[in-house]
């Protein structure tokens, strides 16, 4: 047994990797999901698009961040030893090599799909007939929407939106001149255009080939020399005054129009050999070589997202799967008075977030409920949550609503919804100055023959019944006093000026997460300086935070043996010997989205089980209200660790993290094991009756209710 002197463990940059780089590396791998030759076409295909918006948010957040520490003159290293210098060009130069693998493989998926009668075909390609009709659709459709902007000395280079798809025009007279020209391409037309086909044949167009082709119909007189595709992306980070807002929703209204106009950060340009327009790009926009990604395809392969979901295409995608009603509500007739019985755990996608849904909706509606409390993240576009909200405070309701509107990429969405609350009659907070309100939880008031009843529901993952449909996530129901008197008590610190009080169960961030997992990992510790084991499986989204990383390792040199399963960002190097040689490191990337929170501590045979909300990033334990929570049913507890026995069982979607950094597949020698779809397997056959909708299956749960 190591003793506790040779177990200090220095603060070493050679222990840890650069955050942004293994980013990029999650990112890698969820490409490596459109190279899967057995997986439907345009399930890979969406993998494309997935891995493209991906590298949109991390130019306009990460890289934009790292760009304006340089500008501002701060160069500091990171934990990995890097200065912001050099860590933007290492990204750089695994951001090249990322980009020209993904035009490879969609290379090879529009081959295949060629193959399947789905073709994207060149303009000049295709027969007579066809052309006719395009230049149709282009003089009918497109021309009266298009704005050709000149650029010369009377009309300076127009400001272009962020990741808007654009043109540059060479032009040409007789005499000689040389101009220039911008067209937008529009986003209020469909970026991939059908065009008439024979047979079963399907033919598919760019929009901005089309307009490529045609415009010369936009220049009279002159002749059109080059037309080159480009895309820019901009600093999208807002920038909100906490502090000084008197008005909080108006400050970040005001940051958004920011937004629009950020610097750029990113060009994106069609190949081409025409040094004149991409020379004027690079000096109007002020760009970096290393920031120019010159694209051998189409730019902003996101488009594919609504590609992959046109019908009739059913035959290269995956087969539907429909979620399960949760083990623990099977058979039941009343939701509150199964809460009451016992703690209900919900696994989604692969068990219905219907219950949450019908839980907010029953609430609304019923004369005995009081109050409702609930966080607000991120919500889908047509929030039927939202909805039940606005019609309880309509039916006379106490309802207390915290939208988060510095949720990233969701401020304007969530800013309707606030507005739209407000008018049905709801409170509504916008959060906490200097802080994001990441917390899931909902808590529903309600007079009962014995009394005020409390019931609770948290989970790891958004009010978002969209996304609920692809993001793995738990969630647990609790009528259990204790939760209750916490719930309450989270809400009125979020509402009004209450001090944190003692909490009876969760343990809420910014204050006191922390150290409940540090002090956790310590009697992980503790046992085995006394001679016993210690153990601790840790799933979450990303490992970021340096003290919580320390902390593992010196668990790891005592003999702690830690799996941890990280879908993206991980900067703990796993394998150093007498540092982190107790510790595995693996990725899931698979159909569904791997999100939620899970942690497990063997704590000498008492084992502790909790959910949470939050990564062990320093965002979410310094500047987010967080929630961490215990599963106390034996049942769930037994459960959970099923869960994240298969998880580390999974030989078909894991990926093991080397001392390098480097990710390899997990050995597909025995027992195949897909997680993902043996957990659907398993609420497919614990639901018993696959025929029955699930709609249909809760109607008798909430019967008494009505």
């Amino acid at each position: 047994m190591t003793n506790a002197r040779s177990c200090e463990i220095h603060d070493n940059p050679e222990y840890f990797f650069n955050r942004e780089l293994s980013w990029l590396k999650f990112n890698r791998r969820v490409l490596g999901e459109a190279d899967v030759k057995h997986k439907p076409l345009l399930e890979r295909l969406k993998f494309i698009a997935i891995t493209s918006s991906n590298l949109d948010e991390f130019f306009m957040i990460r890289m934009a961040g790292l760009k304006h520490q340089f500008e501002s003159g701060i160069n500091k290293t990171d934990a990995a030893g890097l200065t912001v210098s050099q860590q933007m060009d290492r990204i750089a130069a695994d951001t090249h090599e990322l980009v020209k693998l993904k035009y490879r493989y969609l290379k090879n998926i529009l081959s295949e799909l060629e193959g399947a009668d789905i073709c994207f075909s060149d303009i000049a390609s295709l027969d007579e007939q066809v052309q006719e009709w395009l230049e149709g659709f282009f003089n009918n459709t497109i021309f009266p929407v298009i704005t050709p902007m000149a650029v010369d000395a009377g009309h300076p280079f127009p400001f272009l939106a962020n990741r808007s798809l654009n043109l540059a025009v060479l032009l040409g007279r007789e005499r000689g001149e040389v101009h220039a020209a911008v067209i937008q391409v529009p986003a209020v037309l469909p970026r991939i255009v059908e065009a008439p086909a024979d047979g079963n044949k399907r033919q598919f167009v760019f929009l901005e080939d089309i307009i490529k082709h045609y415009c010369v119909h936009l220049f009279h007189g002159y002749t059109i020399k080059d037309v080159v595709p480009f895309r820019i992306t901009r600093n999208a980070d807002l920038s909100i005054d906490e502090e000084d807002a008197e008005d909080l929703l108006a400050e970040v209204e005001k940051s958004l129009r920011q937004r629009k106009r950020g610097q750029a950060v990113r060009l994106e340009i069609g190949k081409t050999s025409n040094r004149q327009l991409k020379d004027l790009l690079v000096h109007t926009l002020n760009i970096e070589e290393q920031d120019i990604y010159e694209i051998p395809g189409p730019l902003d392969s996101t488009c594919f997202f609504r590609f992959s979901d046109l019908p009739e295409l059913e035959h290269l995608r995956y087969s539907p799967l429909t979620p399960q009603l949760a083990q623990d509500l099977i058979g039941v007739d009343s939701l509150f008075e199964a809460i009451c019985e016992r703690d209900i755990l919900l696994h989604h996608p692969y068990e219905s977030f219907e219950p949450v849904v019908e839980f907010v909706q029953q609430a609304a509606a019923d004369p005995k409920v009081l109050a409702i409390k609930q966080t607000l993240y991120r919500v889908s576009g047509n929030s039927p949550i939202v909805k039940a909200l606005a019609q309880a405070a309509e039916n006379g309701k106490q309802v207390t609503v915290l939208v988060e509107l510095k949720a990233r990429f969701d401020e304007e969405k969530n800013i309707l919804w606030a507005k739209q609350l407000e008018e049905a009659g709801c409170h509504v907070i916008y959060g906490l100055v200097g802080l994001k309100t990441h917390a899931k939880i909902i808590l529903v008031v309600r007079r009962e023959q014995d009394g005020i009843k409390r019931y609770v529901h948290m989970g790891t993952g958004n009010y978002n019944d969209a996304t609920a449909k692809s993001y793995t996530d738990m969630g647990l129901f609790t009528a259990n006093d204790q939760f209750g008197a916490d719930a309450s008590a989270f809400f009125n610190v979020l509402s009004g000026y209450s001090d944190p009080p003692v909490w009876n169960k969760i343990v809420v961030a910014p204050l006191g997460l922390r150290e409940k997992i540090k002090e956790l990992i310590d009697r992980e510790i503790e046992f085995v300086k006394a001679g016993k084991s210690g153990r601790i499986i840790a799933k979450m989204n990303s490992l970021v935070d340096k003290d919580i990383v320390l902390k593992l390792y010196e668990a790891s040199c005592h003999g702690v043996k830690i799996d941890l399963i990280i879908r993206g960002i991980c900067v703990l190097r796993p394998g150093v010997a007498g540092i982190s040689d107790n510790i595995t490191v693996r990725s899931v990337v698979g159909r569904f989205l791997e999100h939620h929170r899970i942690f497990y501590f063997g704590n000498d045979g008492d084992e502790r089980v909790f959910l949470s909300s939050a990564d062990w990033m320093p965002r979410n334990l310094n500047e987010r209200v967080e929630l961490f929570f215990p599963i106390e049913d034996m049942d769930h507890i037994e459960r959970i660790k099923d869960i994240l026995d298969i998880t580390l069982a999974d030989n078909q979607k894991a990926y093991i993290m080397k001392k390098d950094g480097t990710y390899r597949r997990v050995d597909k020698r025995g027992k195949s094991i897909n997680c993902q779809m043996e957990f659907f397997a398993e609420a497919q056959s614990t639901a018993q009756v696959p025929d029955i909708t699930i709609e249909q299956r809760l109607k008798p749960l909430y019967k008494r209710a009505e």
